[in-house]
């Protein structure tokens, strides 16, 4: 239960945009204020890097995405309604939707949805992840699709 409840805060947390964990100092008298960086609120949309590098802590409560990809998605009636296949990152900071491959069979006939993080729980019974949805596989089937390939470039 403990794990299904941090799972779902850190679903939750993940549609929040990262803070910076430092406060800038006052500038000194009669000068301007130095303008913010981009330091510590996700990754930038750009052809070269130009923040320094930091390294973070993972948390025992953190969800890694490679345990969420490949997860089946069931309702509350605890049926199979779908699997995660990608995670959708605006703009390299906030995950704002979770594309899910719904009906279909061995691949075949698959359709893609894209729901709302902040709708969806995780949890994590006995090594064994889970995404959860208070839905069912007609409103899946029926909801508005996502053109997707799985195929990199």
């Amino acid at each position: 239960m403990k794990n299904t409840v941090l799972a779902a805060l850190a679903i939750a947390c993940m549609s929040v945009p990262a803070l910076a964990q430092t406060t800038p100092s006052a500038p000194a008298p009669g000068t301007a204020m130095p303008a913010a960086t981009d330091a510590g609120t996700g990754m930038k949309m750009a052809d070269t890097a130009t923040v320094k590098l930091k390294y973070v802590t993972v948390k025992p409560a953190d969800v890694m995405s490679s345990k969420l990809v490949g997860t089946t998605v069931y309702n509350n009636k605890n049926e199979t309604v779908g699997e995660v296949e990608d995670l959708v990152i605006e703009n390299g900071k906030t995950l704002t939707g979770v594309v899910v491959g719904v009906g279909g069979f061995l691949g075949l006939g698959e359709s893609y949805v894209v729901l709302d993080p902040a709708t969806l729980a995780i949890s994590n019974k006995d090594g064994k992840w889970a995404v959860h949805a208070d839905t069912d596989k007609d409103t899946l089937k029926n909801a508005p699709k996502f053109e997707y390939s799985k195929k990199k470039s």
